[in-house]
């Protein structure tokens, strides 16, 4: 048990990944905490999906090795790369490239497994918690009892009391509509997806459809089936796939669903897709809804004037497309509890404020701006029309693009086309325009035959 010796005093509203992570990191540096939650650690556990896919990378591990937390490195299967396919109107065949991580790894942990043991740990370690839905009026009073108190209620609950930065925030609405089911009955040997990569299963796919939309599979640490895989696709609005999306009403749909849109649009993986099998145990290892992106001002002000900091979701919410809202939430953990750790003074509005800022500058700018490199941003429209093909053309090159998900900060200078290009050699050291001079559309991608039965024998 950790020795609550310090008067200090933090509350946490919200029991997910990103509030328990920072309940145990506060708590461990000796201040006393309550977390508080609308549900019991069962049913946080049991009865919600998971929020997303909570794909992370190598700046999110480091963040929780420094407060001392277990990464899931040595228990979830690791990613060692991305393969991408990219095909323009009328679905025709364009790009193709497969990027190594290079240094990292890629790790997709059930949400509901992380904030469920770090919720264990920090009970057991002394820390409180509360089961009780906190709305304005009793965080006003929370608030005036505590020394710091953080938000982590995600995109709704009390987000409302951060007021949007409207400097920060481009759209004003979901940009897809997203589905995601977690299925087994698929390996992550070389046997696997290996059309896509020499690395079969330890390469997460990404395809890209410029009137429909992306889809994702990478593999899985699910809360009871272990390994398994999860797929995750965003629907352009209005789109054939958004209709297809909006079906779903349990994962059993949901699954049968994707099998058919990779029947019609992603031939080139469905053998594998078609092994694929429902989680029976789990009714909630499914997921659809839409995300606006959205950056809040996040110190937020009581009815009595009480100071509270939002973080995570609740902060910064992304288009999941790009995987940086868990490993944003973790980041924004780490360092705020590293500061407050080390402060003496009150967490008064210019410390919240200055921490908010450093989280900023130092991840959330950039993660937001590669985000809408993925999501095909009409104003990134020639930085992208540079960056794929290339990716295509140099393996240096398409390891630097995916990584961006792992280390975003490279992307954010980059505004013109002059500057997309030299950090193509940069990277590279080949002028941009000799290596898309030899870009050549792909044509026809390389179709899996995959057997599940060759496999079984």
């Amino acid at each position: 048990m950790t020795e609550q010796n310090s008067s200090r005093t933090a509350a946490i509203i919200g029991a997910g990944q990103t509030g328990v992570t920072a309940a145990l990191g506060l708590l461990d540096a000796g201040f006393q905490v309550t977390v508080y939650s609308d549900r019991d650690q069962q049913s946080l556990r049991n009865d919600v999906p998971a929020t997303g896919t909570a794909l992370g990378f190598g700046e999110a591990q480091a963040a929780e090795a420094a407060l001392g937390q277990d990464t899931f490195v040595d228990r979830a299967p690791n990613h060692s790369g991305l393969s991408v396919r990219f095909a323009g109107p009328e679905n025709a065949e364009l790009i193709g490239f497969d990027g190594n991580f290079d240094g990292f790894v890629g790790l997709a942990v059930d949400t509901r497994l992380k904030a469920d043991e770090r919720l264990t740990a920090f009970q057991e370690r002394g820390g409180r918690f509360v089961v009780d839905q906190v709305t304005p009026e009793k965080l006003d009073k929370i608030a005036a009892e505590n020394d710091l108190t953080l938000v982590a209620t995600g995109r709704g609950g009390l987000s409302d009391l951060f007021a949007i930065d409207t400097d920060r925030t481009v759209y004003s609405e979901p940009q897809r509509k997203l589905l995601t089911v977690t299925l087994t009955g698929l390996g992550n040997g070389p046997e696997v997806f290996a059309h896509r990569s020499p690395k079969g299963g330890a390469h997460s796919l990404f395809s890209i459809f410029a009137e429909q939309g992306e889809a994702w599979w990478g593999s899985y640490l699910h809360k009871d089936a272990g390994a398994s895989w999860v797929f995750l696709g965003w629907a352009r609005p209005g789109s054939d796939w958004d209709k297809r999306f909006a079906a779903a009403d349990s994962a059993s749909s949901a699954h049968e669903i994707v099998k058919q849109i990779y029947r019609d649009y992603i031939d080139w993986d469905l053998p594998e897709v078609l092994s694929t099998q429902v989680i029976e145990e789990d009714p909630h290892s499914w997921l659809k809804g839409a995300v606006r992106p959205v950056v809040r001002k996040a110190v937020g002000t009581t009815a009595n004037g009480h100071l509270v900091l939002a973080i995570g979701d609740t902060a910064v919410a992304y288009d999941p497309v790009a995987g940086q809202g868990a490993q944003s939430g973790l980041i924004q953990a780490q360092r705020l509890v590293t500061a407050a750790a080390a402060h003496e003074g009150e967490f008064d509005r210019a410390w919240l404020e200055a921490r908010y800022a450093d989280f900023l500058s130092f991840r959330s700018d950039a993660a937001a701006k590669a985000t809408r490199l993925f999501l095909s941003d009409p104003e990134l429209a020639d930085i992208s029309n540079r960056f794929f093909p290339a990716a295509q053309v140099d393996e240096k090159f398409a390891s630097a693009l995916v990584s961006l998900l792992h280390r975003p900060q490279p992307f954010l200078p980059i505004d013109s086309v002059a500057a997309a290009d030299a950090y193509i050699e940069e990277v590279t050291g080949v002028k941009a325009e000799d290596i898309l001079a030899t870009f050549a559309p792909a044509g026809r991608f390389e179709r899996s035959q995959y057997s599940a039965a060759a496999v079984e024998v």
